[in-house]
């Protein structure tokens, strides 16, 4: 029945190549149950997806029934998935938000079974598993065995020819088991049953033939068969899904997550609230506009990063312009080559200390905060309940991970943990203007920090575990448990000891460093709050240090031994990695050996101020080549201009601000769709291996968007028209005008329209993606 002639797969890591099945040749009669033995890692389970269609071989054949399986397509298969083999994962891989029988029916579902068929041929499946009782229930109501049924009667239920068992017992206790593996060899007297195994007990009590596995090849074979030819070609029935059903899928899937559906449908209905309220006023706001617009651009510094992107090239001459430049008239019988725009686009910044020192010398009246990011690491040890442990000022979680928020916060200039440099000291302080002092003292010396807090006094728990703080989620701390709070600041030289090898390891002896009373203490000076009356919220909840910090950090270690030694070498003098030129100036930064920033940020002391500090940046380059020019990012300036065009009608400013809304909402719902096909991907995996298509994964999540594209539309056009009451009741109030706001109900039906339109734009990338996960990873997933 089924054939492997030399199968061949291997996965490819780097440069590393792993021979997963290595020459795989045998065959399987039409009703036997054949154990697969093997360690982990012998290429048994990927034998299993090859077989199973779930991972594509790399050379050789499989024969079905005669028919060669080397000119087989995607749809082809799906079909093979679904018409010829059934599953059974040791995790049992249900969908918990259908019920047994949804479950049970999934396969047919696909194979386009009439509904009363395919009720029956389920209940058939699930009592003959002894489910009658169960059928009922959802899969968190069911124990493990039972589950396992389940999962059993959902590979039966469409009849196939072979039955792939993954560990079926793994997750199972020892009487549970016996009943799962006595059901499964009464099943293979009907039919071919392939099972995966590390238990060869298991396997010599229930299989009639055991093949041994070892590094993608078969050691011993028990019971060999040769594999004769057929008559007959094997004939595959194609697989699809309908929207209903895809709509069935996702409405279940919402409906176990109502708050955040909820909450979903609520955010992106705010812009479709916002499009209601416009389409029923017939007066603007022109000048809030203008106000609101320079308070909230004044505290988006300038940025300038050493890598960035320039933005000054001729878009009619870019790749993918529609705009047709004077010069194309003379290539109007010729093509032209050219690089893409964001390739060109990438620009390298020269930093030098020449410029720090001209950005320092900025007018004060123009810009009095500078903020300078330097990638240099902290040798930071404290004494906590007398035992010395390392400790860091960082706001991100303990495994290391980046944040998001750390991402937006090099790119806009908030959310940092430095304060930046005063450059007249005289004129004010920063902290002291913008946050309000709640405990202790403002920093006084360059080895002050202090704890930042938002308007509920909460603080980031990262920071305060970094610290050596023990604290929970919602845990609460005494300010004079945090006041005072000290730790030293080691030098290179100090803690990393060098060895005879040439190479540098950490120190271990906290005791002895910690002791050193020519190390720098540092201390938690005082709790802050962002006072309410402050544009310049920039520093993110935790630890704020400043500036200066980092440089005199800098300073210490830029000729310490470990800095010199790294200089010397073009590979890591921790680890003996190999360095390309970019890592090793990072190496070299992390240590100390570079006094240049990575980014700086200019903060305008007010928006005004904003277009003669370009000016002042702008002159710098006068004269350069352009690969010699410090090109800088002015994101204030960029959203200006990407509004500055609508600004000159009221009405169009109104409908466009609605519209933004809306484009917001259309990219929020993208986040939301591929957060969930994150949180489903193992249901993905379990429908590619009922036999899925893409397009029907696809189908899946653009189903769930068309949802929350509806749902968020319906409660934007009804809240919309609600909030004409007390609209009109104001204006009412202030002009005497009434009934100003009135919704047409023919606006309303349009705004849900063009909700669940966009809802689905932004989510079908997400949607696309999920169907192109591969199957057997998706499996895996947890």
């Amino acid at each position: 029945m089924l054939e492997l002639k030399d199968i061949k797969k291997h996965y490819h890591v780097g440069d590393t190549t792993t021979k997963a099945l290595d020459g795989v040749s045998v065959s399987f009669r039409r009703q036997e149950f054949v154990a697969i033995l093997g360690a982990s890692g012998s290429g048994k389970t990927t034998m299993l997806n090859v077989i199973g269609g779930l991972d594509n071989y790399d050379s050789g054949d499989m024969v079905i029934d005669g028919t060669s399986t080397k000119t087989f397509k995607d749809a082809d298969w799906d079909a093979y998935r679904n018409n010829s083999i059934g599953f059974v994962f040791q995790s049992y891989n249900l969908i918990s938000h259908l019920g047994i029988i949804e479950n049970v029916e999934l396969g047919m579902t696909l194979s386009g079974v009439s509904k009363e068929e395919k009720k029956h041929r389920a209940e058939e499946a699930l009592q003959r598993v002894g489910l009658a009782d169960h059928m009922h229930k959802k899969p968190n109501q069911l124990s493990g065995g039972q589950m396992q049924r389940v999962a059993i009667a959902r590979a039966l239920a469409n009849d196939p020819d072979i039955l792939l068992c993954d560990e079926p017992t793994g997750a199972l206790d020892t009487e549970t088991s016996v009943q799962i593996m006595n059901l499964i060899q009464e099943l293979s007297k009907e039919k071919l049953v392939i099972m995966v195994t590390h238990n060869p007990e298991l396997a010599n009590k229930y299989a009639d033939r055991i093949i041994e596995f070892s590094d993608g090849k078969i050691m011993d074979d028990s019971h060999p068969h040769i594999e004769g030819k057929k008559g007959e070609d094997f004939q595959l029935k194609r697989t699809k899904m309908r929207f209903t059903t895809a709509l069935k899928l996702s409405f279940n899937n919402l409906r176990t997550k109502k708050g955040r559906t909820f909450l979903t449908a609520f955010a992106s209905s705010i812009g479709i609230i916002s499009i209601g309220i416009v389409l029923s006023l017939s007066s603007g706001f022109q000048k809030q506009i203008d106000s609101t617009q320079a308070e909230a651009m004044a505290k988006y510094p300038i940025t300038i990063a050493k890598t960035t992107t320039d933005q000054t090239a001729n878009q009619n001459q870019a790749l993918g312009s529609d705009k047709a430049a004077k010069t194309s008239q003379k290539n109007k019988n010729k093509i032209v080559a050219k690089i893409s725009d964001e390739d060109k686009a990438q620009h390298t910044n020269k930093i030098d200390q020449e410029y720090v020192d001209y950005i320092n010398d900025i007018n004060p009246e123009l810009s009095n905060n500078i903020g300078f990011t330097r990638v240099v690491g902290m040798n930071l040890l404290r004494d906590i309940n007398g035992e010395i442990k390392p400790v860091k000022l960082s706001n991100e979680a303990s495994d290391g991970s980046l944040s998001m928020m750390s991402a937006m916060s090099s790119m806009t200039g908030m959310g940092v943990s430095s304060f930046p440099t005063q450059l007249d000291k005289q004129s004010g302080n920063f902290l002291a203007e913008n946050y309000k002092l709640l405990s202790g003292s403002y920093p006084k010396a360059d080895t002050d920090v202090v704890l930042i807090v938002d308007a509920n006094n909460s603080t980031n728990i990262n920071s305060l575990k970094n610290l050596g703080f023990d604290v929970k989620d919602g845990d609460k701390l005494d300010f004079d448990k945090i006041i005072g709070t000290e730790f030293k600041l080691i030098n290179n030289n100090e803690y990393y000891t060098k060895l005879p090898t040439g190479n540098f390891i950490p120190n271990n002896d906290y005791q002895a460093m910690y002791d050193n009373a020519e190390n720098e203490v540092l201390k938690v000076a005082g709790i802050l709050r962002v006072k309410q009356s402050s544009t310049m919220n920039l520093l993110a909840p935790g630890i704020a240090y400043s500036n200066e910090l980092t440089a005199k950090i800098v300073n210490d270690n830029k000729d310490s031994e470990i800095v010199k030694a790294q200089k010397e070498t073009e590979t890591n003098v921790m680890t003996n990695e190999k360095l390309d030129a970019a890592t090793k100036d990072s190496t070299l930064a992390y240590l100390g050996g570079d006094s240049i920033p990575s980014n700086i940020m200019i903060y305008p002391n007010n928006y005004k101020d904003k277009d003669k500090i370009l000016d002042y940046l702008d002159a710098y380059n006068k004269g350069k080549q352009k690969e010699d020019k410090i090109i800088y990012t002015d994101l204030a300036g960029t959203m200006t201009e990407l509004t500055g065009g609508l600004m000159d009608a009221i009405t169009y400013v109104l409908v466009a601000f609605a519209g933004i809304s809306l484009v917001t909402s259309m990219i929020m719902i993208g986040i939301i769709t591929y957060t969930s096909v994150i949180e489903r991907t193992k249901e993905i995996g379990v429908l590619k291996a009922l036999g899925a298509r893409k397009k029907d994964i696809t189908r899946v999540f653009d189903a769930e968007t068309c949802i929350l594209g509806v749902a968020s539309g319906t409660l934007g056009v009804v809240i919309a028209y609600l909030a004409t009451f007390p609209i009109n009741a104001i204006l009412y109030n202030m002009t005497e005008l009434k009934n100003v706001a009135q919704l047409n109900p023919v606006h309303g039906i349009v705004l849900i329209l063009v909700s669940t339109v966009l809802t689905m734009i932004g989510g079908h990338i997400p949607a696309r993606m999920a169907a192109k996960k591969d199957a057997a990873i998706a499996l895996r997933a947890e």
